[in-house]
């Protein structure tokens, strides 16, 4: 593998509870009902907010409810991830990992569904400038499709000079290991930071499991087929 290609919320970054809530929250406000843990899986994690609100109303919305529900759930979200600041930080081994990337000069970059207000509010709360070219970050922009299309995999390799073929995905969600999968990714690496290591043992087409990491296998960068797997 030549490069490597992070998703942020649940990967990098684990604030999946976090998320939860806040869209819990909406949800009750939007339909009476909160989300079920099935439908967070399935429906939530991944997608747009304009894909999550259409499913959660039923009907496509306008451009100003997406805006107006969507900052205004996100704002609830990041005053959440300021008042835990014993979680605010990025994952195990993170670290770790992408000072060994930087020094061995491997192209990588980060392919969220975040929208860019909270892409620049974790570039400035994490720093992210020390360890991706920030241009080469791709977000949602209105126009990429949510995962599981794999446009965003698609253009997050382009944008490091690589075909998919040659990249490793880290991935925490369903929809985003899907859109790995469709994007013709080379490795895609399940991270277990939510969900139990045996829930991705069902999932096929991924190369490995790691709780953290520190259980990457940094040897996927020298030609080999060997990765890191918890049993």
């Amino acid at each position: 593998m030549k490069g490597i290609i992070f998703d942020f919320n649940g990967t990098l970054y684990w604030d999946s509870k976090l998320h939860y809530d806040a869209w819990r929250e909406y949800s009750a406000m939007l339909r009476e009902t909160p989300f079920t843990d099935d439908e967070m899986r399935e429906k939530m994690f991944g997608h747009t907010n304009a894909d999550i609100i259409e499913y959660l109303i039923g009907k496509k919305p306008s451009q100003e409810i997406v805006e107006k529900y969507g900052k205004e759930k996100e704002a609830v979200y990041r005053k959440r991830c300021l008042l835990n600041p014993d979680e605010f930080k990025l994952a195990p081994g993170a670290v770790e990992l992408l000072e060994y990337l930087k020094e061995n000069n491997i192209p990588r970059t980060i392919a969220t569904m975040s929208e860019w207000d909270n892409v620049e509010f974790y570039i400035k709360e994490f720093h992210l400038e020390k360890w991706f070219d920030i241009k080469k970050i791709v977000y949602s922009d209105g126009i990429i499709p949510g995962k599981p299309a794999p446009d965003i995999f698609q253009i997050a390799a382009d944008k490091i000079g690589l075909n998919t073929r040659d990249c490793i995905v880290v991935e925490d969600a369903i929809a985003g290991i899907n859109s790995a999968k469709n994007a013709g990714i080379g490795k895609i690496i399940a991270i277990a930071s939510l969900e139990p290591i045996e829930f991705y043992k069902k999932i096929d087409g991924i190369s490995g499991i790691i709780k953290d990491f520190y259980e990457f296998d940094k040897n996927l960068f020298e030609k080999t087929n060997t990765v890191s797997v918890v049993k």
